[in-house]
């Protein structure tokens, strides 16, 4: 399966905490659904681990690390119009839609946070004079943001990519670059970090992307996050699991339906996207 494919995937869910039902769909590539009694529908970002499978990138959970840092580049220009959209009906390029939220350490959103965007043309080129294909724009209440411009032409020596600022209000600024998959480029280019692929998908005749930014903002933990101390059986936080594999737990037996590293909270009761009864 590759990065597309698995870009294309959707699962259902029950009714974890939040936190419990953004790391299955991590997890597995998928975006969680809006079933989530009053919560987002929460984006996801994704990696490939040597063996094909997803890898968090990063892991939105308490004490792990932020999203990586990368170069500004020599194109950056402050003040950016406010925009959610970078295109207008005559723009030539493919469509693309970056959607996604920002995170804090304990995986909570982060709202008003800052993102100002800037890219390549359809062509590869950087407009240092005006304004075309920069903005900045601010998560919402629940964290969320959405980005309308173009699928980025390639620039000499680099593989395709977005460059983004990220500040969380009265905190330091993230600057870093997005990553397409499936580019040739990616395996030549030395700025290339797998841990900034957004997860990529066609629809029509253009492009949808997730991404989810994990911010070195310190929270508290949310409160309806599982507990911790599991009620006993063959399952083990820690373990790799291949999709087949079965395991015990609080009594019950359970099937793996998608090759995972189990985590806490990924306890096979709380995640159908994991694991099924059985």
């Amino acid at each position: 399966m590759d990065d597309e494919d698995r870009g294309e995937q959707r699962t259902g869910a029950r009714h974890p905490s939040r936190k419990t039902v953004l790391r299955a769909a991590l997890a597995v590539g998928v975006a969680a659904p809006a079933v989530l009694a009053g919560g987002p529908a929460l984006a996801r970002t994704l990696t490939t681990r040597t063996d094909g499978t997803p890898e968090l990138t990063p892991m939105c959970d308490d004490g792990d690390d932020p999203t990586p840092p990368q170069m500004e580049g020599p194109y950056f220009k402050p003040n950016s119009p406010r925009r959610t959209s970078l295109v207008d009906a005559g723009t030539p390029g493919t469509r693309l839609t970056v959607t996604g939220y920002v995170f804090g350490l304990a995986c909570r959103p982060v709202s008003g946070a800052l993102l100002d965007f800037w890219q390549a043309d359809n062509n590869g080129a950087y407009d240092n004079v005006g304004f075309r294909f920069r903005g900045h724009q601010f998560s919402d209440a629940q964290g969320r943001f959405s980005l309308t411009t173009i699928v980025p032409g390639l620039y000499p020596g680099r593989t395709r990519h977005i460059h983004v600022k990220v500040q969380a209000p009265g905190r330091p600024i993230l600057t870093t670059q997005l990553y397409f998959p499936g580019e040739p480029r990616n395996n030549t280019d030395s700025l290339y970090d797998p841990r900034l692929l957004m997860a990529v998908r066609s629809v029509g005749g253009g492009r949808e992307a997730d991404f989810d930014f994990v911010l070195n903002v310190p929270q508290d933990p949310d409160p309806s996050d599982p507990p911790t101390d599991p009620p006993g059986g063959t399952w083990k936080a820690g373990s790799a699991y291949r999709s087949g594999d079965r395991v015990t737990y609080g009594g019950s037996g359970y099937v793996c339906l998608q090759a995972h590293t189990a985590q806490v909270g990924w306890e096979p009761p709380n995640v159908p996207a994991l694991w099924r009864a059985g």
